[in-house]
């Protein structure tokens, strides 16, 4: 292999789910057997680098101030889903079971790692909690350790914010320790019908 290929596999392999083997079939593929997809694969990389950025109110994915969900007349703005990350968001809405607002997190606390409240996006999250017509929290979160701890903080600021805030949390048909974003949508649409309250 030349540098100039292993310098690519490389760099794909620090992408999130990609291995080795993984890394370098798409390397092959995109520089020797497939080179003429290669410049619109860069094309459209850098695009989307330069126009897509986070949601100013919910922070997913956007390419104006606010993402497609915030902007929908549609949605409901009295619930407000909170999910660790966009692909968890991504998997509820492929589920359409649900048709409220979200906010994502961008993560999860865990002390052990150094991830604080200050590394999340729950400045933003506690303030729409303070200026929304927000009725219900659905807790989207994985059910391990650091899912629960998150889980708590948040109702935490609810109690102290607006204690009327309903908070409930999803899990029914979730296995212990997983997430959302590789749940079938039946799944997650019995996760969200089956979500319990939590509130304190």
């Amino acid at each position: 292999m030349t540098p100039a290929f292993d310098k690519v596999r490389q760099l794909l392999k620090l992408l999130p789910g990609m291995g080795h083997r993984s890394a370098e079939r798409i390397a092959l593929h995109l520089l020797v057997e497939r080179p003429a997809k290669l410049a619109p694969v860069l094309a459209a990389l850098q695009a989307a680098a330069d126009a897509v950025r986070r949601c100013e109110r919910c922070g997913s994915l956007a390419e104006d101030a606010l993402c497609e969900v915030c902007v929908n007349p549609k949605r409901e703005t009295a619930a407000l889903c909170v999910v660790e990350q966009v692909p968890d968001l991504m998997a509820i809405e492929r589920s359409v079971s649900y048709r409220g607002t979200y906010h994502v997190l961008h993560g999860r606390l865990s002390p052990i790692n150094g991830v604080g409240p200050a590394d999340l996006n729950l400045a933003s999250l506690e303030r729409r909690l303070r200026d929304e017509p927000i009725t219900e929290v659905v807790l989207a979160l994985g059910n391990d350790i650091e899912g629960e701890a998150t889980c708590h903080y948040i109702r935490e600021a609810i109690q102290a914010i607006r204690p009327s805030i309903k908070v409930s949390r999803i899990g029914f048909g979730l296995p212990s320790g997983s997430g959302l974003t590789f749940a079938d949508p039946a799944t997650l649409r019995s996760a969200l019908e089956g979500r319990r309250d939590v509130g304190g």
